[in-house]
């Protein structure tokens, strides 16, 4: 049975990480009242109307529904990707829209990795190279050898200096995991992350993000209009016109 809740507000306001002793045991993310509302030819446009979601710390949550449902509007407000009508969400402990987009997009580093259906590889860089650049953007001196050792998690270890163009669809989502989970990220955001694979490579990509979940206890959050998947998490929502609806 689905095991979230709508929440009220606490009675304390939100504090950062580094104010917080209860952080460490808050859920991950924390939504209330979220909306997004925005104009078209004929008039506003609701595509989310007053979402309440909670999602504990190491838990996996599906949210599904039907294609214009929302959802993947629902996951970019989720990061701080896109910016509420009204509401709030909390990642990590921070209200990401009390922060301006320079520290949302810090916030997001520092703390959430992504896999998404076109996989986004940089075409000119070798399969090792994408998997090393978030860590050399931090300043990783050991960026190389990490990637290396999460490309051969994957099974990727004979394609470590294979362009994006040289990798099948599997494998180029096998590269986008490890890019994700090497830098071992407090939450993983999967945006329907087999919609572009054949069904058999969907199933092994989807085995591999679960067994890398469960051995780095990232907080898994997963669009997705396959039911099946969906079952896997442990936490189920659906999204329909905007609403959520279980």
């Amino acid at each position: 049975m689905f095991a979230f809740m709508t929440i009220t507000a606490p009675s304390h306001p939100a504090t950062s990480p580094a104010d917080s002793s209860d952080n460490a045991t808050a859920p991950a993310i924390v939504v209330r009242g979220l909306s997004k509302v925005v104009d078209d030819v004929g008039g506003p446009l609701t595509i989310l109307d007053g979402i309440d979601l909670s999602v504990p710390r190491g838990d996996s949550l599906a949210i599904v529904g039907a294609s214009g449902s929302g959802k993947s509007t629902l996951l970019a407000l989720l990061a701080g990707l896109d910016v509420p009508s009204h509401g709030e969400v909390l990642l990590g402990g921070r209200n990401l829209f009390d922060l301006d987009e320079d520290a949302r997009a810090a916030h997001r580093a520092a703390h959430v990795g992504f896999v998404f259906q076109n996989f986004q590889l940089i075409a000119h860089l070798s399969a090792i190279e994408n998997v090393m650049l978030p860590m050399e953007l931090r300043g990783d001196r050991l960026a190389r050898s990490k990637a290396q050792a999460m490309l051969e998690r994957v099974g990727l270890g004979q394609r470590l200096n294979h362009r994006p163009v040289l990798l099948s669809g599997g494998e180029q989502q096998r590269v986008a995991l490890a890019r994700a989970f090497v830098m071992r990220p407090d939450i993983l955001m999967a945006d329907e992350p087999t919609g572009s694979l054949d069904h058999a490579t969907g199933l092994a990509v989807m085995d591999l993000m679960f067994e890398l979940n469960r051995e780095i206890g990232t907080t898994l959050v997963l669009v997705t209009h396959d039911e099946k998947i969906a079952q896997r998490c442990a936490h189920r929502i659906r999204i329909q016109a905007g609403r959520l609806v279980s």
